[in-house]
């Protein structure tokens, strides 16, 4: 079974995604995009696995996106991909692959919905907020 995170150590919600991941028994293939960014064609995969376009991937908050100007709808899906290849910053975290599917796991507990082993242990976010039981079971 593999699963692969999409993974910036620095953002609390894909720590936590890690966490529920690691909470399930299982150890991911962990990619530190910004230091490893996917090549476009496999952003193009992931996007694709997630049946949408590059535009809900994008990420606002403390990237360049408003300087680039990428809410104007005059840039092309290609166009976007290449902003974000450019700026992989631009890309919003984690992404998450299972052989249950692909989602951007944004909250942190959408990742329970494609794992495919139950969770092992109560599991509360960093901010305190419990999202698993003592029964391993979403609250």
């Amino acid at each position: 079974m593999t699963i692969t995170i999409f993974h910036n150590p620095d953002c609390g919600t894909s720590r936590n995604t890690l966490g529920l991941i690691r909470n399930s028994g299982a150890e991911p293939t962990v990619i530190e995009y910004l230091k490893n960014p996917p090549t476009k064609a496999r952003l193009q995969e992931l996007l694709a696995a997630m049946g949408t376009g590059p535009r809900p991937l994008l990420r606002e908050k403390g990237t360049p996106y408003a300087e680039l100007d990428l809410a104007n709808p005059k840039w092309s899906d290609g166009e976007l991909l290449d902003f974000m290849l450019s700026h992989p910053i631009l890309i919003n975290r984690p992404i998450v692959e299972t052989p249950l599917g692909t989602r951007l796991c944004r909250p942190s507990e959408l990742v329970l919905d494609i794992l495919p082993n139950a969770q092992l242990a109560a599991f509360s976010k960093e901010d305190g907020e419990v999202v698993v039981n003592d029964r391993g079971e979403r609250v």
